[in-house]
Order: structure tokens, then sequence, then C-alpha cells
């Protein structure tokens, strides 16, 4: 007899300094580098059309585990970007050369245009904050790797073999189209998260450690988590919830229960 999966969570706790809602904050900072000061410094520049960040100056090592590469270049998608100039780490600049301040980034997030809401990135800030390698699901980190280490999986917003495996200068126009697909509200597989792995390589990344799907409100039902579960082709499968700042993950455990007499 089988009984309906039970829920096992765990969950962080965003605190109240995490929460960007100081006006002060926003006027006295047109770049996060006047509030924390690095050595490591990176630059990219925003591009409206794509929805992403292209990388024009990489320092330091997190771009190990940051950004899709394609033509040679590298791009951050929006919640890698954001996640970036909050640590310091990036200067995003416009078309005009000038530095977003953060409240314009905070903007593009939530305007929910390039498939990430302000809860999916406080997922994606919660596990990058305890070292986690964390990527878009069915955007892959580089083209050379699709072929040999893609999942089977099948969600909505997955690039396809077929899309992937063609000329090098589409790569762009697939990412670009898979963003641009995706909706928000949907319950999909979100994020592929790996363990910490400082011999990451995006070119031959393995498989995650476990899938990510955000729910808003109640848990699914059973009958759509199961769909999910199939989607991932084996890979565990994790929910996640946030409340206020709080990052909730649960995960469905099926267990037998004997039949009474």
């Amino acid at each position: 007899m089988d009984a309906e999966d039970d829920w096992e969570s765990s969950s962080g706790e965003v605190t109240d300094t995490d929460q960007f809602n100081d006006e002060d904050f926003y006027s006295t900072s047109a770049c996060l580098s006047k509030l924390q000061f690095r050595s490591d410094v990176s630059k990219a520049k925003w591009n409206v059309e794509m929805g992403m960040a292209e990388v024009i100056e990489k320092k330091g090592k997190m771009w190990i585990t940051t950004g899709i590469v394609r033509n040679g270049k590298t791009f951050c998608l929006i919640e890698e970007t954001l996640f970036l100039a909050e640590i310091g780490a990036l200067l995003v600049m416009d078309d005009n050369d000038e530095c977003l301040a953060l409240k314009d980034i905070y903007k593009k997030i939530s305007e929910e245009r390039n498939g990430c809401s302000w809860e999916l990135f406080e997922v994606y800030k919660h596990l990058k904050s305890l070292g986690y390698v964390v990527g878009r699901h069915g955007v892959p980190w580089s083209i050379k790797g699709v072929k040999n280490n893609s999942k089977p999986c099948s969600s909505q917003g997955t690039i396809q073999n077929n899309r992937v495996e063609g000329a090098e200068e589409n790569s762009i126009t697939c990412a670009v189209q898979v963003l641009s697909n995706l909706q928000v509200d949907e319950l999909r597989l979100n994020f592929d998260v790996y363990l910490p792995n400082s011999k990451f390589r995006k070119s031959s990344p393995g498989d995650p450690a476990f899938l990510l799907c955000l729910v808003r409100g109640s848990p699914p039902a059973k009958a759509k988590s199961e769909v999910l579960e199939r989607q991932c082709g084996g890979i565990p499968l994790k929910l996640c919830h946030v409340d206020h700042g709080r990052v909730s993950f649960f995960s469905f455990k099926r267990v037998e229960l004997p039949i009474l007499p």
C-alpha cells in the first residue's frame, strides 16, 4: 500500500539586511564597488535584446562556475548578473558605457522578462552563497558539452539536442529564444544544482546533484510531481518555496505502509 509522499524539508533564512528596500542605499550607490572594494572586479555590458550581460573583462576564479559560453564569449543570465553585482564582483554597463545601479538590475528582475523572478533569484543567491554550482535548467553551460553530457530531460524551455548541435553561430540565438519563451509562474524545472567542485568544467559538467523546481503556494499534486520527476531523467528532484525571504527546500519520499488486519 502506497502512502502519500511525505515531505522532507530544509530551509535557509535570508535576513533583513539582505532586503534592499532602503532608498538611501539606492541613492548612494551607482555601482556596488563603492560599497565593497575588490581587486578582482569584472565588467559586463547588458544586452537588452538578449536579456543577458556579455562579459567584456573577466577577473577572478568565479567564472569557472558562472556564465554560459557561446562563440568564445561569456554571457551572464540575469540572476548571475545581479548576484555578482551585489557582492561587488561585477560592474554592469549599459549601451552608453555607464554603470548600471543596483536598482536598475532589480527592476529587470521584477519585470520577469528573462525567465527569472525575484523568488528565483533568492533561491539562486541562497545556493550560491552556500557554495553550490547553479545553472539555469535547459541552458547548457557550453555548446561543446551538450552532445555528450546533456540529459534527455524534456521540460518547456529545454534546448533540444537537434537545436544545439548546429552551427556555433546559432547557439546564442537558441539561448535567447529559450529565455524569451519561459513563463516565470509555471511549474517547471528551474535550476541544475551541482555540489561545490573546484574542478568543475563547463564543457563537461556531468550530472547535477539535483534539479530544482520553484513552487508557489501549495505543494504540487502527486500527478504533477511525477511528471516533473520523469523529466529529470533519474536525477533527484527537489522543490523549493520562498516566503518573505525564507528559502525552503522539499523533496518527496515514497513509503510503504503495511496493510492492517
